[in-house]
């Protein structure tokens, strides 16, 4: 980062930490603090900087505010401002507070001990590390919400009279997925698309109903392995099928999962159940030095039980009363992204999203939305569309000359199946499904090539 520094926080720069920004400008709030204290932490998909004209510019990653919006270049400055316009950020929150240390806090808070933005940076501090500041309950003030509403997904959540703050949180310290209230989201929330499913369903026979919906569960299961490149016998499929039509019925926790697990392997020859107890990574090998070359890593094992804990918290709890989309896609992703076991992560995670749906009643009674199945169907959809393109930067024959990426990428859609179902075994002979070698081997003239 390049530009000049006040207090040791950053000046005016045109790039942060590699992302430019829309034009020059002062990093502000989490960018800040990230910068100034070093913090290791993945940086926020929207960054906030305050420009040089007065108007307010939103792109490329970066909200560009106006110079009044300017916080102060010190640390309760650029925290307020963080509170204020960017939502709470659980993680930066969290490296921050060991970075700066217990006695930077308990100074900003001595110096405006019943504003609102202290009270809830002294509440996040105690909440986040588990650590008791050396300061005197409150006792007076009103209480105020630790989530601003309007920016995240929160629950009513109970009071904090030490701090005179409402815990408003969506989940425990171990788990706690703040999801922000963009305007896509909001216009699916109103939707009211449980309402309208069941609509639906009242104008449908009840015998072509339960014929549907078994044979949904049953597409859904099967296609749980095929997203995974696998072929179980039939019988674990049925197996897997009754388990995701019971979901919602039991609440989630460690014993559960390990139960799940053991349906869906199956076979646990040559996989060891249970929790992970060593590393773990997401991506390929390196092919000439075997070194990792990971696109994704996994959760350290010894924070996996408290991290399981966390999720059980937050299935018995928050993903009660927030909109149940927004809580199955957080649930499930925490869980992907932690990736537990050594096997099975995709499948169980897939579940808990039938899992939160059918608890919440989100979802018509016996009826089993295909969450699996629209995954095949899209990444179907994508591989045979970029088989296409490529196709067409090839020195393709003069009969093809007027195929168009549409044709192409419906000529390529059973490719596109085959590569799903044995994505190891990806080879361009299976080009040959859309353009023949005949095809190749003939002339603009329709003759066989000389």
């Amino acid at each position: 980062m390049k530009g000049g520094e006040q207090n040791g926080f950053s000046g005016p720069v045109t790039v942060f930490h590699e992302r430019p920004l829309p034009e020059r400008g002062t990093p502000a709030g989490y960018a800040t603090l990230i910068d100034r204290y070093g913090l290791a932490v993945p940086l926020p998909r929207i960054l906030s900087a305050i420009g040089e004209h007065h108007r307010i510019v939103e792109r490329e990653g970066w909200r560009m505010l106006t110079p009044r919006h300017a916080p102060a270049a010190d640390l309760e400055g650029h925290l307020t401002f963080a509170l204020k316009y960017e939502g709470l950020d659980l993680a930066i929150l969290n490296g921050l507070f060991r970075a700066a240390g217990a006695g930077a806090v308990e100074e900003l808070v001595r110096a405006k001990r019943t504003g609102s933005y202290a009270r809830r940076i002294w509440f996040l501090y105690e909440w986040l590390t588990g650590a008791r500041l050396d300061l005197p309950d409150l006792d007076i003030g009103t209480y105020v919400r630790v989530v601003d509403p309007g920016q995240q997904w929160t629950v009513d959540g109970e009071n904090s009279p030490r701090h005179r703050v409402r815990n408003n949180l969506p989940g425990t310290p171990a788990f706690c997925p703040l999801v922000f209230r963009t305007k896509a989201l909001e216009a699916f929330t109103a939707m009211d698309l449980p309402r309208r499913a069941q609509a639906v369903v009242a104008e449908v026979p009840r015998d072509l109903l339960s014929r549907t919906a078994a044979f949904l569960l049953l597409k859904d299961s099967r296609s749980s392995y095929a997203i995974e490149g696998e072929r179980p016998p039939q019988d674990r499929i049925q197996r897997w099928g009754r388990a995701i039509g019971e979901a919602g019925n039991r609440s989630v926790d460690l014993d559960e999962l390990l139960r799940l697990q053991r349906i869906v392997i199956g076979d646990t020859r040559f996989v060891k159940l249970g929790l992970r107890q060593k590393g773990g990574f997401v991506g390929e090998h390196d092919r000439d030095s075997r070194m990792p070359l990971p696109d994704h890593i996994s959760a350290r094992p010894e924070d996996l039980p408290s991290l399981i804990a966390g999720m059980a918290a937050f299935d018995r709890g928050a993903a009660l009363k927030i909109d149940p989309v927004v809580a199955a896609a957080a649930l499930a992703f925490g869980f992907v992204y932690i990736h537990p076991f050594e096997d099975g992560n995709g499948r169980l995670h897939r579940y808990l999203i039938h899992h939160v749906l059918a608890q919440r009643g989100f979802n018509p009674a016996g009826v089993v939305f295909p969450v699996t199945a629209n995954a095949v169907r899209f990444q179907r959809h994508a591989l045979a569309y970029n088989l296409g393109n490529f196709m067409r930067t090839l020195a393709m024959p003069k009969a093809a000359e007027s195929w168009s990426v549409t044709s192409l990428r419906e000529k390529l859609i059973k490719v596109g199946a085959k590569v799903v179902s044995d994505g190891r075994y990806v080879t361009f002979q299976m080009a040959e499904v859309a353009v023949s070698r005949r095809m190749f081997a003939t002339g603009d003239d329709g003759r066989g090539a000389s």
